[in-house]
């Protein structure tokens, strides 16, 4: 499996049979341009949804005709099979900012979680649901989700084997939220890769848990 960090929360996700899965594409310009990542050009088969916000469910220029996953429950496409379990954009339920749907992705006999914008820390009932992961996508900028501290607090609680973090503040990013240094404070086996795509697979996978920070493709 190939995973390449396009922008923000976006992901391009490659498997051994050449599935294409965009996560949260984000509308390059959005926000009165605070969102200044360039527009997504890759080609999908299937697109994830994790809320209706613009820099998270802009599908509308994937080229491919890809097939849009959101919402709670399973599904399986193209032999990826896909579990959303509701959760909140905050920490009052969805009051401020609504619903948020985590997405377990198995695929290649790997088991992938993004958070999108998880804005509180998960339960254990959460837990029983995703099982073990192998890779985990957190947002640790802050404000608008969960903070470093609280993503710190989510990786340790469900002890996937590599953590990417991802929806913080970059260059072309002008949003009130933090840098991911922030997060990789007093963080031991970090891996700055300073590469945008990765290839992984259930034998390569580490044997102690790591955070793998990539370069976002699309500034």
């Amino acid at each position: 499996m190939k995973i390449k960090f396009l922008g923000h929360a976006s992901f391009l996700i490659t498997t051994k049979d050449n599935i294409k899965i965009i996560t949260d594409p984000y509308k390059a310009g959005a926000y009165g341009g605070a969102v200044g990542y360039k527009p997504i050009r890759e080609e999908a088969d299937i697109v994830v949804i994790t809320h209706e916000h613009d820099d998270h469910n802009y599908y509308k220029e994937i080229k491919g005709n890809p097939e849009i996953v959101k919402g709670t429950g399973e599904k399986e496409v193209r032999g990826v099979k896909f579990i959303g379990i509701e959760t909140y954009h905050d920490r009052s339920k969805g009051k401020e900012r609504g619903k948020n749907v985590i997405f377990l992705i198995i695929a290649d006999d790997l088991r992938l979680l993004h958070l999108g914008d998880l804005g509180h820390q998960l339960t254990s009932e959460d837990k029983k649901k995703i099982g073990d992961i192998d890779i985990l996508f957190v947002p640790v900028g802050g404000y608008f989700t969960i903070d470093a501290e609280e993503a710190s607090e989510v990786v340790q609680f469900l002890q996937p084997k590599i953590t990417i973090p991802m929806h913080f503040k970059t260059s072309v990013l002008d949003f009130p939220i933090a840098q991911v240094e922030d997060f990789l404070l007093e963080k031991k086996n970090v891996k700055m890769l300073n590469v945008s795509e990765i290839e992984i697979s259930k034998e390569t996978l580490p044997k102690e848990r790591e955070i793998w920070v990539l370069k976002p493709s699309l500034i």
